[in-house]
């Protein structure tokens, strides 16, 4: 027998909160479950997404969730900041996994040996190349990839 896709996994999960009262997670799987949906029926044509297109609606959630708690927090919305968490912490485990931040140091520094870059005007070919690499390791943040490129090319 083969295993059920992730969007059956996600709404069982939905029901098995919902009948043990679990608010929190119940509350974050119906948004998932709806950005599943939209991503579904966006474009010209409506079609299920397969499980690794749901992972990356997860990590773009995950990482919304992440920008609101930075938020949050710089605004002194510690009860808001501790919901966007709660629900972060929900949708994590079906997001791909993340690159630690000492693979993507070696990235760099190899993308960097590899393009002979030298300044900041070259961090777009090394952006490039540290992407293509990351993606084949999981999920990376481009944001912090470009932060420690710029350092290394003292930006």
């Amino acid at each position: 027998m083969t295993d059920p896709s992730l969007k059956t996994q996600i709404t069982d999960e939905m029901r098995a909160a919902m009948k043990s009262g679990d608010k929190v997670r119940l509350s974050s799987l119906r948004m998932f479950l709806a950005a599943i949906k939209t991503k579904e029926v966006e474009g010209a044509t409506a079609r299920e997404l397969s499980d690794d297109e749901i992972r990356q609606v997860a990590a773009r959630e995950v990482k919304k969730r992440s920008e609101s708690i930075e938020a949050f927090d710089r605004a002194g919305r510690d009860e808001l900041a501790a919901k966007e968490r709660a629900e972060r912490e929900v949708l994590e485990p079906y997001a791909p996994p993340q690159v630690d931040e000492a693979a993507i140091d070696a990235l760099v520094d190899e993308a960097i040996a590899a393009t002979g870059a030298t300044s900041v005007k070259e961090m777009g070919t090394v952006m490039g190349a540290v992407m293509a690499k990351a993606k084949a390791l999981g999920q990376v943040d481009g944001a912090v990839v470009q932060a420690k490129v710029r350092a290394r090319l003292g930006g």
